[in-house]
């Protein structure tokens, strides 16, 4: 099949852009998850990162979060070379960023109200009074504040990841990573997020990377997404743009094609060789 051809960033970055990634390459073992790599998230926007199942979404996450560093290429955030930074610099930008874990990691033997409180007491020397007034504020964000005594036992998947949510904007961070929030959520309680994610990034004044391939939900509440196949960005624009993108890559993932450039046979010789070939 074809290769896609890489989109590249020619621009140099602005200051609306708050992540900014350049020729980036990453390996597993001998699979290329990303070559040569270009991408900006813009401040204030929800931006998403698609792609079919493998292609690299949540490693993407963990390589702006600096839990795994690049071959080759840079990866700033808020100006800071995430590849460059020590331990404590690290730390010190991973506290001005929210994580939404695609299970939610709430901790079981905590109730919803600590898991919320958790990294206000871990990060900072603010008093308990103050501390429960603003696990109240994150819990009314989301509108849990009634289920503060509930342990994680005791929620319904849908709620959970709402006080996962709570939780990672405890801190008031800049920006907030969402490691495929929908994924086996209702309809109802999907409703909820998309609804929340985008409030959120709206009245907080966040910056929000989504990252999922649930392509209708995510659509409707991005700015700009980024659809990514074999290392590269293939396609990137408005979501309005890409639904009238004719390429036969951006059409076959968001209109679910069984077949395309995206194969549904994985490589393999012809079947009659694999049946027969051991025969005399």
């Amino acid at each position: 099949m074809d290769e896609a051809q890489p989109l590249r960033v020619d621009e140099a970055p602005g200051p609306d852009v708050l992540v900014e990634i350049r020729g980036l390459c990453f390996r597993r073992g001998e699979r290329v998850i990303f070559e040569d790599l270009d991408l900006d998230i813009r401040r204030g926007m929800v931006t998403a990162v698609m792609g079919p199942s493998g292609t690299g979404k949540t490693t993407l996450l963990q390589l702006i979060t600096g839990q795994l560093h690049p071959e080759a290429g840079t990866i700033r955030v808020a100006g800071e070379d995430v590849g460059r930074l020590g331990r404590d610099g690290l730390y010190r930008l991973r506290r001005r960023m929210g994580m939404l874990f695609q299970s939610g990691a709430l901790l079981t033997d905590l109730s919803v109200f600590d898991n919320v409180a958790y990294p206000l007491r871990e990060h900072t020397k603010l008093s308990d009074s103050l501390v429960r007034k603003l696990v109240l504020l994150k819990l009314e964000a989301v509108g849990l504040r009634g289920a503060r005594d509930l342990m994680p036992n005791e929620l319904s998947g849908g709620m959970a990841r709402r006080v996962a949510l709570a939780r990672a904007i405890a801190l008031d961070p800049m920006m907030v990573l969402y490691d495929e929030p929908f994924t086996g959520q209702d309809p109802i309680s999907m409703g909820m997020l998309m609804a929340l994610i985008r409030q959120l990034n709206d009245a907080s004044g966040l910056t929000s990377i989504l990252v999922s391939h649930d392509v209708r939900e995510t659509a409707r509440i991005a700015d700009h997404l980024y659809l990514i196949f074999e290392g590269r960005v293939v396609a990137q624009g408005t979501p309005d743009a890409l639904a009238n993108d004719r390429s036969p890559w951006v059409r076959q993932f968001l209109d679910g094609l069984p077949d395309g450039p995206v194969r549904f046979h994985y490589p393999a010789p012809p079947l009659a060789e694999d049946l027969f070939g051991g025969r005399g």
